[in-house]
């Protein structure tokens, strides 16, 4: 199979905030750090595991694996800590990451925006302002600029439709929860019209489109590379008599916004579990199923029914960007992961056009409001200092990709 990226990826994935550490000037950070974790976050992000500076030994680590595919995302709030003011060090710092990748045989992909934002923006209300979407746009074009063409696939965000996620919370109460913390957020910064890619009101979906629409045609005037986004695609499906939630859920969290994928190249596919329906709405997973370390039902078969209905949907090529599973079991992410390209082979010899293959992800990491708890990595980390450990599933996942170059 031939793609624009001239072969299969096989490799795995990570986000700034949470490997980088030190991220102080971002939105997340302030909320992590709020009094008595009134941000909702278990525990601070910290030094996390200090890839920034560890990036040259963790992207050899990929690489010797036999890997061929690094996708990392850049961080806003260092390349612009304040508004209009550039870090040239931050932009040079990235595309050091790439040329890091490309001398030992990665091809780099780059996401501009994984869930944190200048705090800057956040506190000038962030994505619920029009504006945002210029300034994003902006930010796009200025690491286009520096990065060049070293980038095999740029994504303008990660999970864009995050913020249509929370389905199974009533409105109001969602809304009370929300306006709590951006409250506390905004006394903490003397900022009445605080707001985050995580607790924005409701104007936030519309201007994200716009910011995604922008940042295409930036990118585009600048490099050559397939341009996409990436989606939070769980594997719906509905019990006797949910039908009517599920329609409602597939409709407001993934059609919406797989709709709005018709300019671009490819659509970024990251799938873990399923989430199903009832007539009350959403139901909990079922009893005596194997849980993950963040609650999820252990079903890797939603890979390959997410990679198929995103492909009949779009037409478009998919890009499998994130796919994993939190386990301290490192045997049960074998596992996982050989019946999820189990499933992707399948939606390939459906028709799906399928470029590649992400692990999530390439280190344990910083997973959010869990903090360090649940682990994800293909290499393992030692927090207290800072070593890494290659996985058993990491060698099993390289192996694949040296013995199936075309994909599973």
């Amino acid at each position: 199979m031939t793609t624009p990226l001239n072969r299969f990826l096989w490799g795995a994935s990570t986000a700034a905030h949470q490997v980088e550490g030190g991220n102080v000037g971002n939105d997340i950070w302030l909320l992590e750090n709020l009094p008595d974790r009134s941000g909702g976050f278990r525990e601070p992000s910290g030094d996390a595991v200090d890839h920034y500076h560890r990036y040259v030994d963790d992207i050899g680590l990929l690489a010797g694996l036999g890997l061929n595919a690094y996708r990392f995302s850049v961080e806003w709030a260092r390349i612009e800590p304040e508004r209009g003011q550039v870090s040239q060090a931050a932009l040079d710092h990235y595309a050091r990451m790439a040329d890091a990748c490309l001398e030992r045989g990665l091809v780099p992909l780059v996401t501009l925006h994984h869930f944190t934002s200048p705090l800057w923006l956040a506190q000038a209300g962030g994505w619920d302002e029009a504006e945002a979407a210029d300034l994003f746009a902006a930010h796009a074009e200025r690491v286009a600029a520096r990065l060049g063409d070293r980038i095999g696939a740029w994504m303008t965000f990660n999970e864009i439709n995050l913020s249509t996620l929370a389905y199974d919370l009533p409105d109001a109460r969602r809304a009370r929860r929300l306006e709590k913390l951006r409250a506390a957020a905004g006394r903490r910064i003397a900022a009445d019209r605080f707001s985050t890619f995580l607790t924005h009101g409701g104007r936030a979906p519309e201007v994200l489109a716009r910011a995604h629409s922008l940042s295409v045609q930036a990118l585009r005037a600048q490099v050559r590379a397939p341009v996409g986004l990436t989606l939070a695609l769980p594997d719906l499906q509905a019990e006797p008599g949910g039908e009517a939630h599920l329609a409602r859920a597939q409709a407001e969290t993934q059609d919406r916004w797989l709709d709005i994928t018709g300019p671009d190249d490819f659509v970024g596919v990251q799938t873990y579990t399923r989430e199903l329906f009832g007539p009350e709405g959403r139901l909990p997973p079922p009893d005596g199923q194997a849980l993950t370390l963040t609650g999820w039902e252990v079903y890797p078969q939603a890979l390959g029914h997410a990679v198929t209905r995103a492909w009949s949907r779009t037409g478009k090529p998919i890009l499998v960007t994130e796919n994993g599973i939190a386990t301290d079991h490192d045997p049960l992410r074998v596992d996982y992961t050989r019946r999820a390209l189990e499933g992707l082979a399948q939606a390939r010899g459906q028709g799906a056009e399928v470029w590649g293959y992400l692990h999530w992800s390439a280190l344990d990491n910083f997973e959010w409001m869990h903090g360090y708890g649940p682990t994800f990595g293909l290499i393992g980390v030692d927090r207290a200092t800072q070593a890494r450990q290659v996985r058993d599933s990491a060698r099993w996942l390289g192996d694949v990709a040296r013995t199936h170059p075309e994909g599973p």
